[in-house]
């Protein structure tokens, strides 16, 4: 008689993991394949774009080495609660949840020194171990690069709804956009589209446009790759600015016209996740 073949069965850690995706319609990921370039920037403003449509909404800063989210969120000196079940989320208000590991840093200044074992067991209690309850959105914002913590998030989350690559219209920045894309594509990670931040600026005085880092970089790499183009940004004083002050430009000035940009593209992301 043939033996039985047996069925791996999946450990703690993986059942807390999947029971907590369960609870959350849609994953989109935010990644960057170099630093600088306002990643964090262009998820915070989603993030709360998202919210204050309605959606419940949660935003995970998986940037182990650099989170900044809390900062630009003013939830920096929030304190981590949780119980038998696991960690609560900061929350928001109104519909707005935060993981990240700057609320478990006691001191802001001490460097995270970890291998990718370590990081993968961090971002692993981050799903699985965070009270995140029913969300319509989960954005996971990545560190740039594609090295232990996109992989791990691959590896984690591999049904996201998909990849969101942030890049900047000069071409070192939109050559480090296309290995994003390319990361996304050999981890069948679907990819929602590309954002040029950082798109031009309007002269405050005289109202005429000026292409401080170039233009379109963004949207060409996106065309040359055969991915959707979400949007471009442009750079205005204001978003950093709301940004030090813990305010997303979509809140701190709605008629801007970066704020407007983020709700464009926040437009293009829910079509995108409903099938549209």
């Amino acid at each position: 008689m043939a033996e039985e073949a047996k069925v791996p069965m999946a450990n703690e850690e993986d059942l807390k993991v999947l029971n907590s995706l369960k609870k959350i319609k849609h994953v989109i990921i935010v990644m960057s394949g170099k630093g600088g370039v306002g990643k964090s920037t262009v998820a915070a403003n989603l993030a709360v774009a998202l919210s204050m449509r309605g959606f419940e909404t949660g935003i995970m800063d998986v940037d182990i080495h650099g989170p900044n989210i809390p900062k630009m969120l003013k939830i920096e000196d929030a304190v981590i609660t949780g119980d038998q079940e696991g960690l609560f989320p900061v929350t928001v208000p109104p519909h707005l949840k935060v993981m990240s590991m700057a609320f478990l840093l006691q001191d802001r200044d001490s460097p995270i020194i970890w291998r990718g074992p370590m990081k993968m067991g961090a971002i692993r209690q981050f799903i699985g171990d965070v009270r995140w309850g029913d969300l319509d959105y989960l954005i996971v914002d990545l560190p740039p690069g594609t090295g232990d913590e996109p992989l791990s998030i691959a590896q984690l989350i591999p049904k996201a709804d998909g990849s969101i690559v942030v890049t900047t219209p000069q071409d070192v920045a939109t050559l480090d956009s296309r290995k994003s894309v390319n990361f996304s594509k050999s981890l069948k990670i679907p990819i929602i589209g590309i954002v040029e931040n950082m798109s031009g600026m309007v002269c405050p005085h005289c109202g005429a446009h000026i292409d401080l880092f170039k233009v379109g970089g963004g949207k060409k790499a996106a065309e040359d790759l055969g991915v959707p183009f979400l949007g471009a940004v442009p750079v205005e004083p204001k978003v950093v600015l709301s940004g030090d002050d813990g305010m997303p430009i979509v809140l701190y000035d709605s008629e801007s016209d970066a704020a407007k940009a983020f709700m464009s593209i926040v437009d293009g992301i829910t079509k995108k996740c409903n099938g549209e």
